[in-house]
C-alpha cells in the first residue's frame, strides 16, 4: 500500500487531475492558506513592541540568509496543504460492468415464389426483404435466428443460429430458382418454423411470416399451423407484402412495363397473427417494410441484465504521510534560529 511513498510523481499534474475526490470540498481550502498567515502577520505588527534603532548610513546590510527566515511559514504552508489534500480522499474508482441476456428464438419465412418478382418495390419484394431481413439480423444481440423459405413448398433453410455472418451470407443467395414447386405454401412455411422451434426451451420464440399471396400450396392450412404455434407458445408476426390491383410485372417483348392482377389474403394473415398472439402488418413499399421490421425489432427485445462492479482505492495516505513529514520539519524549524521565539 505504501509503495512508492516519497515519489515525487504524486505531485503531477497528470496524477493530480486523474483522482476522484471524495470531498473535494477541502481543496479550496488550500485557497485560504495564504489569508490566513496574512491574517497572522497584521495582527503580530499591530500588536508586538517596536524599538527604533538608528544606525549610520551604510551600517545597514541586506543578507540573502535573511529570507531564511520565510522557511518555517512555507513548510507549514505546505504541510497544511498536504494534509487539506489527503482530506478531500483522492481516490480513483474502477467500474465493471457485466452484461448478459438470455436471448430470443426467431424464426424468419420469407415467401420466395415468383410473385415476389413484383416491382412495386425496389428493385422487387424479394430483394427488398432480403435487405430488411439482414438489416434486421444487425439489430439481434444474442438470438438465435433460423430461416424459413417457402413456394409451392417450404424448405428450412437454415436452423436457429447465432452465426450471423453465415445467415446475411444465406439470405443474400436466395433466389427464384431454389424451390421448383409453384404455389404460396403458408402453412407448410409456418408448420416448418414450429417444428424447428418446438423443442426449444428459450422463453421467448417468435415467427416473422412474410408473403405476398394468398394460400394455395401445401399440406397444412394456415389456420392449423397458427393453432401449432400457439400451442407451442410461438408468437406469430405476419406481414403483408405488395399493393393489390394492377402492379408492375416484368417488361414485354418491346421493353414496356407489363401488368399483372395481384391479390393479397389479408384475412388469412390476420388470423394467423391472432391466433399466435402476434401483430399483423401490411406493407406497400421499401419504407414501410423497413418500418414494420424496426417495429418488431422493438417489440421483441430480450431482457439484458446488468451487474455492476465498483473498485475504489484511496490514496489520500501518501498526502497524509508527506503532510505530516511537513508538519513535524516545521516544528523542528521552531527549535532553531529561524523562527523569532519572542514572537512565536
Amino acid at each position: 500500500m505504501y509503495e512508492n511513498i516519497l515519489s515525487l510523481d504524486w505531485f503531477t499534474p497528470a496524477v493530480l487531475k486523474g483522482y476522484d475526490w471524495g470531498n473535494i470540498i477541502f481543496l479550496y481550502g488550500i485557497l485560504g492558506i495564504p489569508f490566513l498567515f496574512l491574517l497572522r502577520w497584521l495582527f503580530r505588527y499591530r500588536v508586538r513592541q517596536k524599538l527604533d534603532v538608528a544606525l549610520p548610513e551604510g551600517h545597514l546590510k541586506v543578507d540573502w540568509s535573511t529570507l531564511l527566515r520565510f522557511l518555517p511559514p512555507l513548510v507549514l504552508s505546505i504541510a497544511m496543504a498536504l494534509m487539506l489534500v489527503a482530506l478531500a480522499r483522492p481516490q480513483k474508482t474502477n467500474e465493471q460492468v457485466e452484461q448478459w441476456t438470455e436471448g430470443i428464438d426467431i424464426m424468419l419465412i420469407l415467401d420466395i415464389s415468383h410473385s415476389m418478382k413484383i416491382e412495386d418495390f425496389v428493385p422487387n419484394r424479394m430483394e427488398a426483404a432480403k435487405k430488411v431481413a439482414t438489416r434486421f439480423i444487425d439489430g439481434r444481440i444474442q438470438d438465435r435466428i433460423g430461416l424459413v423459405i417457402f413456394s409451392g413448398e417450404a424448405i428450412s433453410y437454415a436452423p436457429l443460429t447465432t452465426d450471423y455472418s453465415l445467415l446475411k451470407n444465406l439470405i443474400r443467395d436466395i433466389n427464384f430458382d431454389m424451390i421448383k414447386e409453384p404455389g404460396t405454401a403458408i402453412g407448410s412455411a409456418l408448420g416448418v418454423a414450429i417444428n424447428r422451434m418446438r423443442e426449444s426451451e428459450t422463453k421467448s420464440k417468435v415467427a416473422i411470416l412474410l408473403s405476398d399471396g394468398e394460400n394455395t400450396a401445401g399440406s397444412i392450412d394456415p389456420k392449423t399451423a397458427a393453432e401449432l404455434a400457439y400451442g407451442y407458445g410461438v408468437k406469430v408476426y405476419a406481414i403483408g407484402v405488395g399493393k393489390e390491383g394492377r402492379v408492375p410485372y416484368g417488361t414485354d417483348m418491346f421493353g414496356r412495363p407489363r401488368y399483372i392482377e395481384q391479390h393479397l389474403d389479408e384475412t388469412a394473415l390476420r388470423e394467423i397473427a391472432k391466433i399466435g398472439k402476434g401483430k399483423y402488418f401490411r406493407a406497400t413499399n421499401n419504407k414501410a417494410l423497413t418500418a414494420i421490421f424496426d417495429q418488431i425489432d422493438q417489440y421483441e427485445k430480450a431482457e439484458i441484465k446488468e451487474t455492476r462492479y465498483k473498485d475504489t482505492k484511496d490514496f489520500y495516505h501518501i498526502y497524509l504521510v508527506w503532510g505530516i513529514a511537513f508538519f513535524l520539519i516545521w516544528m523542528a524549524l521552531k527549535s532553531t534560529f529561524l523562527t523569532n521565539a519572542l514572537e512565536d
